[in-house]
């Protein structure tokens, strides 16, 4: 199940950046990116809270999967018919109709993950990880793929995502059941939709948790939206043209997911050691050095700072949403549990993703602009410190986050061992 929810993700979000610019779209990516998050404000808490109460989570996986597949099918069909006379307001919108059908499968893979695991008898902190490790491997492959095959540039990436979600919707007929709440007690109007979740701000600790949920979750996106286009800008250089980080783009960033499946293990030994504060900790400083060793590298000479940004890429992104995951199901009651995973995804890939890719767009904007060699089209830097200086802006963000988290957020100890 995690092989292919991820492998669904990989087949594009790294790369949809390059498709994009070559429709010469350059300056919207910020937008294709930020849908993510804009449908994850209230998609994933409200499929959540259909999961709770009136559908089992895994037959929910299963709709939005084949809902998900079948509009990407679409946005792809619509591509490639139309190539580079292709119009922004169709694409995007049916991009955006299975994007706000996928988000919601993130937090609900990871509710019937972890109801397996208990039906099972298992420790989801122990052994969830390990099994996470699959999505990884998914969405590495699928990287891999698209790049052999040449799908960077075109609409197949799209197609490859959409068929991948159809064949989830066929494998979640196979998947343990999950338990719907149907309480016999009277509710308020607030408890039958499943809103109990939100009660969680009252409590300071979990307030604290959300509130920098969002605020780091401005830097998810950042790196898959420009990572692919800001490396593949070396192009326009003659002297990065033939390096291997320029041909190959995706798969120079695949380091990032397989740093990331490494770092995955890890999470077992990290939260049980140092708890949920320290490991975030690591998380944020993670970000800083992400964006730091872009802004200071090349496909060249400097390809180590590029490979440095990637090992580290493990270390933030999982740190942060592996453990945050657990630690919302360490904290919450089962009958809002997949609710609550869908608050998590609303502040992270929600609220906090939206804004930062809305921001990242209007900085990027700033300091670059599209050029064409040829029928290729590169986002290059307006000036030699162009997109070094991007990535310095979200390096020092990460690293204000981090100072403040460490200040503010003082979680009790025993409840995350």
């Amino acid at each position: 199940m995690n092989f292919l929810e991820f492998a669904v993700w990989g087949a594009y979000l790294t790369c949809m950046g390059r498709y994009l610019a070559s429709l010469g779209f350059g300056a919207n990516i910020g937008w294709f990116y930020s849908v993510q998050g804009f449908v994850s404000i209230f998609m994933p808490a409200l499929i959540g809270i259909i999961a709770d109460r009136w559908v089992q989570a895994q037959r929910m996986l299963g709709i939005c999967h084949l809902l998900a597949g079948l509009f990407m099918i679409a946005a792809a069909c619509y591509g490639y018919s139309n190539g580079a006379e292709a119009q922004f307001g169709p694409l995007f919108t049916l991009y955006s109709l299975s994007v706000a059908f996928f988000m919601p499968t993130i937090a609900l893979a990871n509710s019937v993950a972890f109801n397996a695991l208990t039906q099972a008898g298992m420790d989801t902190v122990k052994d969830f990880p390990p099994i996470r490790v699959f999505g990884t491997v998914g969405f590495i492959l699928m990287m891999l793929f698209v790049d052999v095959m040449g799908f960077q540039d075109n609409q197949n990436q799209f197609l490859a995502s959409g068929i991948l979600s159809v064949l989830l919707f066929g494998y979640t007929f196979t998947l343990p059941a999950c338990p719907v709440k149907k309480s016999q007690e009277k509710q308020s109007f607030a408890d039958a939709l499943g809103l109990k979740a939100f009660t969680l701000f009252r409590q300071k600790e979990m307030a604290i948790f959300f509130i920098f949920s969002l605020l780091l979750g401005v830097c998810l996106q950042i790196s898959n939206g420009y990572a692919n286009v800001f490396i593949n800008s070396f192009g326009a250089d003659a002297q990065y043209a033939d390096t291997f980080g320029v041909q190959h783009t995706n798969i120079l960033i695949s380091l990032s997911q397989i740093s990331e499946t490494l770092c995955i293990l890890l999470i077992p030994f990290f939260m049980k050691r140092f708890g949920i504060k320290k490991v975030m900790l690591i998380a944020m400083f993670g970000w800083v050095f992400r964006f730091a060793f872009f802004g200071l590298g090349n496909p060249g000479a400097g390809v180590w700072l590029f490979i440095l940004s990637m090992i580290v890429y493990g270390v933030a992104f999982d740190f942060f949403n592996i453990s945050g995951s657990l630690f919302v199901e360490s904290r919450t009651d089962n009958s809002i549990r997949s609710s609550a995973q869908g608050l998590f995804m609303l502040m992270t890939n929600g609220i906090g993703a939206s804004l930062g890719m809305i921001a990242a767009q209007t900085v990027v904007n700033s300091y670059t602009q599209e050029l064409k060699v040829g029928d290729i089209s590169y986002t290059v830097g307006t000036t030699a410190a162009g997109w070094p200086t991007c990535w310095y802006i979200f390096a020092a963000y990460a690293l204000v986050i981090g100072v403040a988290f460490a200040l503010l957020f003082h979680p009790e100890k025993k409840q995350t061992a």
